[in-house]
């Protein structure tokens, strides 16, 4: 492992399932950079190897959902995240989701909170693909959750909102 994934691996960060329906089926996958970059206008991004299939429907469809997993939802990350997965339906079988209003995409239900957004800037960088977006609506928030996070390699639960 190098120095710099290394130091990164120590860097928390929220385990989010993105979605996107592209008119055939629903795909979905893990991501581990998913954030907030702007109030006013609300606008979030999401980073993606430029070497996967959700990537490449990204690219073409500019609608998608972000569900930001709770504790208990570490088999859906875990689902979301293994190579040569199966649509988005599938890994959804038996858990409760619904179908984004304003995406089209797959929402999965129990999060700490999901959203629909718009992809209004697409940013190469490196091995990555950044993806600026509107957002479009708010599916729900539940901040009584704790989130599920990544960090050295693993899903974590953390304290509540509550925890100091």
């Amino acid at each position: 492992m190098s120095e710099f994934t290394e130091a990164m691996a120590g860097v928390a960060t929220a385990v989010t399932v993105v979605t996107v329906n592209d008119e055939r089926d629903d795909v979905g996958g893990t991501v581990g950079t998913f954030t907030s970059v702007s109030l006013d206008p609300e606008l979030v991004m999401v980073s993606l190897a430029n070497t996967g299939y959700l990537n490449e429907l990204l690219l073409r469809r500019d609608r998608w959902a972000a569900s930001v997993l709770s504790a208990g939802q570490k088999a859906i990350a875990s689902r979301f995240a293994t190579p040569g997965r199966p649509g988005a339906r599938l890994l959804l079988a038996g858990t409760p989701h619904h179908r984004g209003e304003l995406s089209g995409a797959l929402v999965v239900e129990g999060g700490v909170a999901a959203l629909e957004a718009e992809t209004t800037h697409v940013v190469p960088a490196g091995d990555h693909t950044l993806y600026i977006a509107r957002v479009l609506g708010v599916s729900y928030v539940e901040p009584s959750l704790a989130p599920l996070v990544r960090l050295r390699g693993r899903y974590r639960p953390v304290g509540g909102p509550d925890t100091r």
